[in-house]
């Protein structure tokens, strides 16, 4: 298996495919990770898609992205992305970029773009603690960059729906600081909402249940990196109906919310 970090940022090289024509969006085609997984992991459509939106309308950075999965993506095959700008302005953009492989489409997804500018601020978050010690470095899978948390995802005894990590990743670009944000909060809101399920953890999937994710939004509030400490503070109000639904936030170590996110996923029990 290749180095993890290089193949990801490889994966968000984006090259443009074909030209803009009458009644056609741009055209982009997207690398698959080269992952011991099941299908495409979702977070690298979600950087994948910041990616696209970022060569679309350079002049401006994404403020929301609402991605829809609608079937699993093949990781043997490349994909093919179709851009469609709706409106560009002079403060906003908006666009669509589709997801394709051969068996038609496999996710969408609607961003929102917005030109830098100034304005009166104030945020209200809980304070954020302390960056963890190396003694709570932990891997988690997919995951390419420094983790530290205190909260074990694998643990079967039934906990409260929620879960935190501080994160790093080498240095890199600010331009890639959305992208891999997006990446790492696909990973852990399922594991997050079967905390309070007592003999269940997200390592069950595909025996004791069945999970996927549907949708997912980012929304970003101000700029920040991706090299320095992040804190994804996250919980889950809700599991029932066979899906789950978190929501969290990133904040800087100095405390400044720069994004949050939503997502809801199937959890389907075999015993259901």
């Amino acid at each position: 298996m290749p180095d993890l970090w290089i193949d990801l940022l490889g994966c968000l090289d984006i090259a443009e495919s074909s030209t803009e024509a009458a009644g056609v969006g741009l055209r982009f085609e997207g690398l698959n990770q080269d992952l011991d997984y099941r299908r495409i992991f979702g977070g690298q459509l979600l950087g994948q898609f910041l990616r696209i939106a970022s060569l679309v309308s350079p002049d401006k950075t994404v403020k929301s992205q609402h991605a829809v999965f609608a079937k699993e993506g093949r990781s043997d095959e490349p994909v093919q992305y179709e851009a469609t700008l709706h409106h560009e302005g002079r403060s906003f953009a908006s666009m669509t970029i589709v997801a394709t492989q051969s068996r038609g489409v496999i996710a969408t997804a609607s961003i929102s773009m917005h030109a830098a500018e100034g304005g009166r601020e104030h945020q209200a978050v809980p304070a954020v603690p302390a960056v963890l010690g190396p003694e709570h470095d932990t891997e988690l899978s997919l995951i390419p960059w420094e983790i530290r948390t205190d909260i074990n995802l694998h643990d079967r005894a039934a906990g409260p729906p929620q879960f935190e990590m501080w994160m790093r990743t080498p240095p890199v670009g600010a331009e890639l600081a959305q992208a891999l944000a997006a990446y790492a909060t696909d990973l852990t809101l399922i594991g997050t909402a079967l905390r309070p399920v007592e003999g269940v953890s997200e390592v069950d999937t595909m025996t004791l249940f069945t999970s996927a994710v549907t949708s997912h939004t980012v929304w970003f509030h101000r700029p920040f990196r991706t090299d320095d400490w992040l804190l994804l503070r996250q919980h889950s109000p809700v599991l029932a109906g066979g899906r789950c639904f978190g929501r969290g936030d990133v904040l800087t170590s100095d405390g400044v919310l720069v994004a949050s996110y939503g997502q809801e996923a199937l959890v389907r029990f075999a015993d259901q």
